[in-house]
């Protein structure tokens, strides 16, 4: 469960004022809004990246607004995936959980199942410069979940695909919602994200986040993109 209330965030001249919304236990929900809305930043927030003002973040029932992110059972994929050059994919999977002290048969157990669950079984050995765009958002992907966070935040995880890897990250979306039944909140400008995805769709606009009807088109995002 992600719960925020009254939110308050101050960046510069940019801000964001009583922000409230909840997504439920185990949802998969889709935040949408025009570039500059703050999207991202309510992201950061509730992983613990941005400082807030005022007001409080709870996940899975536990205040963490004043939690520094590795003690927020967060698992985080920004858009550019933000890969490691020189680590392996296998070592990509493996990386929160070395820090996180797991045992070495726990770590090669995880690793096989989190491979297996995104079909990159194929691409243990490789390093992120011999990568497409969708195999380096799916290592992205395996590297939050690998610890089994409570929460998943993804920035924009299909932005940069083509249509055909689109639709495959669909498919792997819905399995990993499935399989895992993390609570999830996605970022997208694209409402077929949200068609294929969602069960509650949250539109930001005007400083304040409401919760859309499944057939609703936001107006909002029609308008040219700043």
């Amino acid at each position: 469960m992600i719960h925020i209330d009254q939110l308050a965030v101050r960046l510069g001249q940019f801000r964001l004022d009583n922000l409230s919304f909840e997504v439920a236990q185990g949802d998969y929900a889709v935040l949408m809004g025009r570039t500059g809305a703050g999207k991202t930043t309510v992201q950061e927030c509730i992983c613990g990246l941005r400082p807030v003002t005022s007001g409080r973040i709870i996940l899975a029932g536990r205040d963490v607004t004043r939690l520094p992110p590795a003690q927020r059972d967060v698992g985080y994929v920004p858009q550019d995936a933000a890969l490691f050059p020189t680590m392996t994919v296998r070592q990509h999977l493996a990386f929160a959980l070395e820090i996180r002290h797991w045992g070495i048969a726990e770590r090669l157990r995880r690793v096989a199942e989190l491979s297996e669950l995104l079909s990159i079984e194929h691409l243990l050995e490789r390093y992120p410069a011999g990568l497409s765009g969708g195999e380096k958002q799916r290592v992205a992907l395996g590297r939050a979940l690998a610890f089994r966070p409570g929460i998943l935040l993804l920035d924009e995880p299909l932005s940069a695909l083509d249509e055909e890897t689109r639709q495959q990250m669909y498919g792997l979306l819905t399995r990993v919602k499935e399989h895992t039944h993390v609570t999830t909140l996605h970022i997208t400008h694209n409402r077929e994200d949200a068609d294929h995805l969602a069960d509650c769709v949250l539109l930001l606009a005007d400083g304040q986040i409401r919760r859309m009807d499944k057939e609703e088109q936001p107006v909002e995002l029609k308008v040219a993109q700043p």
